[in-house]
């Protein structure tokens, strides 16, 4: 009998502490991660070439702004992304020898402001790959995010996604701060 009461108390300890570990619905830190994920699924679907994938990040009527104007809806956002060339695709008939061009994209510095079921955020992005002669790794790209995102059915989504890229003129981010 003592047996099996200790081992309830120690099932009603980790089971106290994973409750206490876990976010609460609604609450910050969950809208935070469910954000986080959102913008990993972003990056993995762009770098993958998954269109659908990357598409399915934005609401219906979302924006997607890359430097040259506002690209609104998921169906203009689809021609754009199934459009861009892929550093794979690009270089698999160049040279047989070495292992094709790929490329990735990461995010860091996130700042994220919620506030109900809108959000908005920044964070640096960058970009490595291996699209040269030798197919060595090189940091080849950098810029920031200026994101609004919205929550619909308890999942975050961008409704506007806005990326400066620090190595177009004309997409370079203004002169300031960009957090709020």
């Amino acid at each position: 009998m003592t047996k099996m009461l200790i081992f309830i108390a120690g099932f009603m300890v980790v089971l106290s502490f994973s409750f206490a570990l876990s976010p609460a619905p609604g609450s910050y830190a969950e809208d935070r991660a469910l954000i986080e994920d959102l913008q990993a699924r972003y990056m993995f679907a762009l770098d993958f070439g998954d269109v659908d994938k990357y598409v399915e990040t934005f609401t219906p009527d979302g924006i997607l702004d890359i430097g040259e104007g506002e690209i609104r809806g998921r169906e203009a956002i689809r021609k754009i992304i199934a459009g861009m060339r892929r550093p794979k695709e690009a270089t698999e008939k160049e040279s047989a020898n070495l292992r094709p061009a790929t490329g990735r994209h990461n995010i860091t510095n996130i700042v994220i402001k919620v506030e109900g079921n809108k959000a908005k955020g920044v964070a640096y992005w960058f970009h490595y790959g291996n699209n040269n002669p030798q197919r060595a790794a090189a940091l080849d790209s950098y810029g920031h995010y200026v994101d609004e995102m919205v929550k619909i059915n308890g999942r975050w989504y961008f409704s506007k996604r806005r990326i400066y890229n620090e190595q177009v003129d004309k997409w370079a981010a203004p002169p300031g701060n960009p957090c709020w």
